[in-house]
Formats: C-alpha cells, sequence, structure tokens
C-alpha cells in the first residue's frame, strides 16, 4: 500500500500520493457513475 512504499523510498512518495489520489478519485466517480445509471434505471420503470 502508499504507506508501506512511503515508508520505504521517501524521495518517491511525492509521485506516489499524486498517483493514490489519482487512484481514488477514478474509483470514487467510478461508483458515483453506477449509483447515477442505477437511479436512472430505477426512475425510468
Amino acid at each position: 500500500n502508499f504507506v508501506n512504499g512511503a515508508l520505504r523510498n521517501p524521495s518517491a512518495a511525492a509521485s506516489q500520493f499524486t498517483n493514490a489520489i489519482i487512484g481514488a478519485a477514478l474509483a470514487e466517480g467510478l461508483g458515483i457513475f453506477a449509483f447515477l445509471i442505477a437511479i436512472l434505471l430505477f426512475l425510468k420503470q
């Protein structure tokens, strides 16, 4: 995980943090998108 990588190589922590934030944002965005699709399908009935 991010913490282990940052502790092993502190000089690379900045780029790892950026990648972790981007990954978290993509995961959250996918969940919100799926939720919106489910709501649209539910309201269409």
